[in-house]
């Protein structure tokens, strides 16, 4: 599993030219600490405001547009619960509990082939996002109760 840690998402921060600030670096450390719940961007805010008190929630939004318009995280658009934010930019299937909401990530066993896809259905990958809704291992209960 590929998720960027804190200096790679500050080294990409600089190779994209964007500025680093502390509010910035107080998001990055939110969506790192909380990356297997694959945090919305409450948490976030609320999580960041503990490192950077000049955060608000309208530049935790922006800034998480931000890094997801850079390929430096994914956003996880939902219908019915909060967008989410993924910083695993790895080929894998996003998890998603329709009970709890909870997301995890479960690696493919090969990853997709963008040039495969483009040669055989003429179709060019730009992004992809592969997801189950089910529910998880918590929410299930035990055999034999009804979920």
């Amino acid at each position: 599993m590929k998720t960027a840690g804190r200096q790679e998402l500050i080294a990409k921060l600089r190779e994209k030219g964007l500025k680093i600030t502390s509010q910035r670096l107080a998001i990055i450390d939110a969506l790192l600490e909380n990356r297997l719940a694959h945090p919305g961007a409450t948490l976030i805010f609320n999580e960041a405001r503990k490192k950077a008190d000049r955060v608000s929630l309208s530049t935790v939004y922006a800034t998480l547009k931000e890094f997801s318009e850079n390929g430096l995280i994914r956003q996880l658009e939902f219908d019915r619960m909060e967008n989410r934010y993924d910083g695993n930019l790895s080929d894998h299937v996003n998890l998603v509990c329709k009970r709890c909401g909870r997301i995890q990530d479960w690696d493919l066993p090969a990853p997709l082939d963008a040039g495969d896809i483009r040669r055989e259905a003429g179709f060019v990958v730009t992004d992809s996002r592969i997801e189950c809704h089910g529910y998880c291992r918590d929410c299930v209960g035990e055999p034999g109760e009804s979920v």
